[in-house]
């Protein structure tokens, strides 16, 4: 092998282990990044929505610039905590969109796993929802990002029985995000006030919207039986995707 040959060689070698190293040290930041923003949450449950840095830092066992060399503001933390709940909200979710049972039981264990969450982290709702926390304007909202997926996952499974009952499904997208801005207020008007249980709260929210969707079907000369077992997409699981992804 000619000099040139081994240069060449052993410059890529040099590559490939910098490359190496490089996706080493990513990896190792991101898995310490999500170790601080696990002590956030719990930051946030002790010392409720107004947290600072400071309780953040000490739960974490850090100083302030060490919170710092993971999140470049407060701000870029805030996301990072509410992407933390947007993805614990949907492990919950998207199994529960399995089409099995009948359409009241569907539209209650939605309710009751969202509210479920909420009442396991009040605080930390407060702290994405209200968003004291934050010190400039964020370029990703946690809140809007999660309630966009659910409204999409809303609208396929909505579209879905739509088509197959032969009923035009153009209206679902807007069904959808008026039932997810319909569920979040009043789950923010109950973590206020508790003055019903949350299986209550349940059952009427679980009233208003079949009532919604009972409506439209009616508009449409169909009956259905909100107790009786739906077999139209037995066995389906509805896939949770972007907008640009959407039939």
């Amino acid at each position: 092998m000619s000099h040139s040959a081994r240069h060449v060689k052993a410059v890529r070698n040099e590559e490939h282990k910098g490359d190496a190293r490089k996706e080493r040290w990513r990896e190792h930041r991101l898995a310490r990044r999500a170790e601080l923003v696990q002590a956030a949450v719990r930051a946030i449950g002790e010392h409720g929505a107004e947290v600072g840095m400071d309780d953040i830092a000490a739960e974490a066992g850090v100083s302030k610039p060490v919170l710092y060399r993971h999140f470049s503001d407060k701000s870029d933390l805030y996301v990072a905590v509410g992407e933390w709940g947007t993805d614990l909200l949907m492990q919950r979710l998207r199994p529960l969109f399995k089409i099995n049972g009948s359409a009241n039981e569907l539209i209650r264990r939605l309710l009751d796993a969202y509210l479920g969450l909420i009442e396991e982290y009040p605080d930390l709702y407060r702290f994405v929802v209200q968003r004291n926390f934050t010190d400039r304007p964020v370029a990703s909202d946690p809140v809007s990002n999660e309630k966009t997926v659910i409204a999409n996952s809303l609208a396929r499974l909505l579209g879905r029985y739509m088509r197959a009952l032969g009923l035009d499904s153009g209206g679902v997208e807007v069904w959808s995000h008026g039932l997810v801005g319909l569920v979040q207020a009043s789950g923010d008007w109950w973590l206020d006030r508790q003055t019903m249980s949350r299986e209550d709260l349940t059952t009427y929210l679980a009233q208003v919207i079949w009532s919604g969707i009972d409506g439209v079907l009616r508009s449409a000369g169909l009956v259905l039986d909100p107790d009786e077992n739906l077999d139209l997409l037995d066995e389906t699981y509805l896939e949770v995707v972007p907008d640009e992804e959407l039939d």
